[in-house]
This record gives C-alpha cells, structure tokens and sequence, in this order.
C-alpha cells in the first residue's frame, strides 16, 4: 500500500565558507510556488521539459499528484539573510534564487523508464519499505536533459554539494530509502559520481542530421538494400492513400487536440492500461508554451487516423507521443520517424530523441546511444549490493551498444571512412 505523505514544507539551512551569505534549500509542493520567470531563467530555453509551463500543466491536469505517485518537492537554492539584523530574527526572506532541481517523492516506479523493479522487489523480500523515494527526473519523459540548474553567478559543483547532503537530510526525515536522477546530463551525471552517487547506464536510439540537404541525401548512406527497403515502406504509406499535415504552435486546434488524444490514449488502452497523460495536460501545453510543439497528423478519405506529437528544443526534436484508430502497414514508422526526420533536415535541426527502447529503429538509422542515471541509496548493504549489480550491468549495455551498431543500415565504405 502507497504509504501517505506529508506535505509540511521542508527548508534545510546550508553555507559555504568561501561566501559570505548563507544558502537555503527550499522543498516546494508546486511549481507554482516559484515565480515561472526566475525557473525559467535557470532552465533556459533550450530543453522544453523543464519549463515552469510544462511542469505546471502536469500538476493542474493531476498528472503528477499523491494519487498518482508523484508528489511534487521540487528543490530551490536560494540566498536567505535574516529580515531584522539587529534584532536578529530567525526568520528569513527567499531572495534571489540560485538553483532549482525537479524532486517528487514516489510511491511507485511507474512512468520513469529506468526499470528498478526488482530492487523494490529485493527491499520487500527483506521486509523493509523502498517506497517512498525520491526521484529528480521529469515524470513520464524518458529524455536526456537538465536536472539541476544553476545560476552562472556560483559554483555549480558546490550547489550540487549542497542539494546532495540537503535530499540526504529529506530521505531521513521521510524515512525515504533512496534518491534518483534520472536521464542526467553527461557533465551532471560525472558531479554527482564524483560525491559517490552509483552511476547506471542505459540505451536508446536517436538520429543525427549529418547536413543532410534532403531526405535522398541521408538515404544515400544506407546500403543498396536497406535503402530501397526503406523507400517501399515510405511508398507504402502513400498507397495505401495516406497523407500527413505538420502543425505547429497556434495552428494546433481544438479540435486537432481532440483527435490526438484519441490516438495516444488507444495506444495504453489497447494493452489494457490508463494512459498516464490525460486530455487537459495536452490542451494546457497548447495554451501555454505552443512555441515547443509540433503536431503531425495522418489522414485518410480527409479523416484523422494517427499522430505524433513532438517537442521542439533548440538543437534537438523530441518524439514523445503516438497513437493511431486504424493500424496500416508501416504507418508508425513514417508518422513518427520519417515525417521527424524530414523536419529536421528542412529546420537544420541536429538530432532526434526518440525516448526509450524500439530496437525497430536501429535499420532506420537511429543509432545507439548510452543514457545514464544516478543513485544514491540510503541503507548500506544494499547499496553495496545495487553497486556489485550496476556494475555487471553496465559490461552488458556496452557490449549491447557494440552490437546493436553493426545493425545499422549504413554503407560500409562510409564507416570505414568514419573511422
């Protein structure tokens, strides 16, 4: 049974010698309590999952709440100096914020896509409680990305520090077994290894633009036969009398949401699952941040069958969501690859990330790329035990990744030149 959570806020005290003014971590139960130009200014515009918009869309439509498992304690850093100095009270006021970190406390592992299943399985065999934990990640979305910000204005290894011991704290007062940071960045995840966080890997798959000009160009890097292979699947989709239309910010109506919806919730309802997004978080994201989304929507006999929605970051499109009410050979492939792939090219757009698993991408030049996580792990014996597993883990991702490439479509005189 999900334990209960309390929901008294935390505020954790912190200062450096180096500095003169003392640092507060703040938890906080809704995004909505930290003004959206200061998280937005420290996430920046590059990676739209962290946006104050999109985290705010996912707590107003219930998507992350104590219900589902997801109750929000995301993490500020800020400066904090006494009110009264001469009287010296111990009240402070939140000034400028320095740092912020997207924390929930889970009662599940559901909706993170790296798979702990069997460690909450492990604690239970033991008789002791996994849940809750605490995860910083972004709920549902299984892409790489920012996961601490930091204001350019301090050192980014001591806020690191400081949030570390500051969860460490939290864990205990919650009695919480854990802390995770999922799908970190490359320079994130090598701080917080450097304070003794397990580090674990992963793989996904995601397409390069190598200044492709056109869709040609980059299909004239495949061998002879998986180019033509992919050609039939594209002609395929036309004949079966298929067209697509890309949407994108405002041109993204009611109606289109309407239709989309349908789609994506097929896709969980066909296994017998709730989908964990529901209509209104979708239609708020219209609402609120359309600059990040692009639509694409199949048609037939000028009747919606199937979309795809993506994300746009600045350098990097993000596939996340599909659905279809009418299945048709090689309709997935084209709606939610090819259509992205040639929006690339046209935008001059560096790569997709697809999300997690589908190793039907890989012939579709899609590459294999290594993902990672951080853990820290609060009872000692096990985290010796999850190390002595991450680290016969991690030797089969990477052989994985070795061999999943020597399935990739492309020439073989282009590798070697590669190389």
């Amino acid at each position: 049974m999900a334990r209960t959570l309390s929901r008294k806020p935390a505020v954790i005290q912190g200062s450096f010698v180096s500095t003169p003014s003392s640092y507060q971590v703040r938890f906080i139960h809704s995004i909505a309590e930290v003004d959206a130009g200061q998280w937005n200014t420290l996430a920046g515009p590059v990676y739209p999952f962290l946006q104050h918009e999109f985290l705010l869309a996912l707590e107003t439509s219930a998507c992350t709440s104590l219900k589902t498992g997801w109750q929000v304690l995301h993490a500020l850093v800020e400066i904090a100096e006494a009110e009264n100095s001469e009287t010296r009270s111990t009240e402070v006021a939140h000034k400028e914020l320095l740092a912020c970190m997207p924390l929930y406390a889970k009662t599940n592992s559901m909706g993170e896509y790296v798979f702990d299943w069997s460690w909450a399985e492990a604690y239970q065999r033991h008789g002791l409680s996994y849940y809750p934990k605490l995860v910083s990640a972004i709920p549902f979305t299984p892409c790489a990305g920012p996961r601490i910000c930091v204001a350019t204005s301090v050192n980014a290894e001591q806020i690191h520090a400081l949030l570390f011991a500051a969860v460490k704290e939290l864990t205990k007062r919650m009695q919480a077994s854990s802390w995770h940071i999922l799908f970190p960045e490359p320079d994130l995840k090598q701080s917080l290894a450097s304070l003794g966080l397990l580090q674990r890997t992963g793989c996904q798959y995601q397409w390069f633009n190598e200044g492709y000009s056109d869709f040609e160009e980059f299909l004239a890097t495949f061998s002879s036969r998986k180019r033509k292979n992919l050609r039939k699947e594209r002609a395929r989709v036309g004949e079966q009398g298929i067209e697509f239309v890309v949407l994108e910010g405002a041109e993204i109506t009611h109606d289109h949401w309407h239709d989309f919806y349908q789609f994506y919730q097929s896709t969980y309802l066909v296994r017998g699952r709730a989908p964990y997004l529901n209509k209104k978080f979708f239609t708020e994201l219209g609402s609120t941040m359309p600059q990040y989304l692009m639509l694409v929507m199949a048609r037939k006999d000028e009747t919606h069958i199937a979309g795809a929605l993506f994300f746009k970051g600045q350098d990097t499109l993000y596939g996340r969501y599909w659905g279809c009410t009418e299945e048709y050979q090689f309709l997935h492939f084209e709606t939610c690859y090819y259509q992205g792939i040639d929006y690339c090219i046209r935008h001059n757009i560096k790569r997709i990330d697809s999300g997690a698993q589908g190793e039907h991408k890989i012939q579709r030049g899609f590459k294999p790329v290594h993902t990672w996580s951080s853990h820290w792990i609060r009872h000692v014996g096990f985290a010796d035990a999850i190390e002595n597993f991450l680290q016969d883990e991690e030797k089969h991702i990477n052989a994985y990744v070795t061999n999943a490439a020597d399935y990739l479509p492309f020439r073989k005189d282009l590798e070697l030149g590669a190389k």
